[in-house]
């Protein structure tokens, strides 16, 4: 399993979640603020199989579309989670 932890601007979060949770991701959304992209933003993470890391990452650049050369659309990670658990 793995953790992607997606920072994007705040405006385009929507799109993202609501594209993500009907694909049948579970997404969770951290009020954040802050200095990767230095405007608001929105912090949101998943916990995916490992197989459906690259289909997550593909959608992901879907909705937030192209970007030009020097504009980051968002910042993205992907870690691996050693222990999963729900209480």
């Amino acid at each position: 399993m793995k953790m992607i932890i997606l920072i994007l601007k705040d405006h385009e979060s929507d799109a993202v979640t609501q594209a993500l949770t009907s694909a049948d991701y579970r997404v969770t959304r951290v009020a954040s603020t802050g200095g990767f992209l230095r405007s608001g933003v929105a912090t949101l993470l998943l916990g995916v199989d490992d197989d459906r890391v690259d289909s997550a990452i593909g959608l992901i650049r879907e909705k937030i579309g192209k970007s030009t050369p020097n504009e980051k659309r968002a910042t993205l990670f992907v870690v691996p989670v050693e222990r999963f658990e729900q209480v």
